[in-house]
């Protein structure tokens, strides 16, 4: 599809299809408030990365506020060919109405690293939800890590969340991402109405490799402490690597070990179907104890299929 095919200005574009029934049920009008799909409402963000120069760069970019794009950095001296991108929004975070939807593709051979600048707030919503679509294409021999950082739900937050990744058998796609419970120093703990994220990975003929899903609906009687969802912890993250680089069992060894030393933290590892890699999840009591896993885990796999370590992102 061309950019000037792109039908943006379609609602189905950037409005997640098949919504969970736990989400449709805050479907409501925008009654007093800016309606889905009004301008500041919809925040659309399209790059296309390749190498050029020795260097990963941006050749395509399309962005629509609050979503926006600063040039990509190239800040990891062992990497010196890797991208580093930051998303950023122009408001303080996602309010209700608000439709997201980021397309990044990853050309071939290309190597860049997908983050956000800060934490992403979800705020309080009286009527409707708030959505976000991430699509992100790893083509062949690519190195692709999208690591944003945590969710925030703020007290009666609802907010659905879809990342769909394409990835070529002979790309490294390292996946990750943290849910906090809220505003802890506010007296916030888990008083979101709903909060649903759904992973999905695929080769690019369409052959689904893995699906997750996370659903905390304290709105409809969950309890996201209770033993079947976070079991009395409050932070949680999951890390996902898909790569042909390395048997997944050794993966799965790697992420067991250096999780292991991890203090504060409730940990596992496992193999991902169709032997395409791992992922760990982790649980803890304070996003630092979390994020301290989270990036040991992304260290020790970055050193075993690149070679080189987790770079210091400075952001706090």
């Amino acid at each position: 599809m061309t950019a000037a095919s792109v039908p943006r200005r379609d609602a189905a574009w950037y409005t997640p299809a098949d919504l969970p029934e736990e989400v449709t049920g805050f479907d409501d009008a925008m009654d007093g408030g800016l309606p889905v799909g009004a301008a500041g409402k919809v925040g659309l963000l399209e790059l296309t990365l390749a190498p050029s120069g020795g260097a990963t760069r941006v050749v395509r970019q399309y962005q629509r506020a609050p979503l926006h794009l600063y040039r990509p950095i190239h800040l990891d001296a062992g990497r010196p060919d890797m991208a580093f991108v930051f998303v950023q929004q122009s408001g303080d975070g996602l309010v209700q109405g608000d439709r997201y939807r980021i397309d990044i593709d990853c050309v071939a051979g290309s190597a860049a690293h997908i983050t956000t600048q800060a934490a992403t707030n979800v705020f309080g919503a009286r009527r409707n939800f708030a959505t976000q679509m991430v699509n992100l294409r790893a083509d062949a021999g690519t190195v692709v890590e999208y690591l944003p950082d945590p969710l925030v739900p703020f007290r009666g937050a609802r907010l659905f969340q879809r990342t769909c990744v394409t990835a070529d058998r002979s790309s490294t796609v390292i996946l990750g991402e943290t849910l906090l419970p809220g505003r802890v120093a506010h007296g916030e703990r888990h008083v979101y109405d709903v909060i649903c994220g759904e992973t999905e990975v695929r080769r690019p003929d369409g052959t689904v490799l893995f699906a997750d899903v996370l659903r905390l609906n304290p709105a409809g009687g969950d309890n996201p402490r209770s033993l079947g969802l976070l079991g009395g912890h409050d932070v949680v993250a999951t890390l996902y690597i898909v790569t042909a680089e390395m048997d997944p069992s050794a993966i799965v060894s790697l992420l067991r070990d250096v999780l292991g030393e991890c203090r504060g933290v409730l940990a596992g590892a496992s193999e991902l179907p169709n032997h395409c890699g791992a992922v760990a999840r982790v649980l803890g009591p304070t996003s630092k104890v979390v994020k301290g896993a989270m990036r040991a885990a992304w260290n020790a796999a970055r050193v075993a299929l690149l070679g080189v370590p987790a770079p210091d992102l400075r952001k706090g």
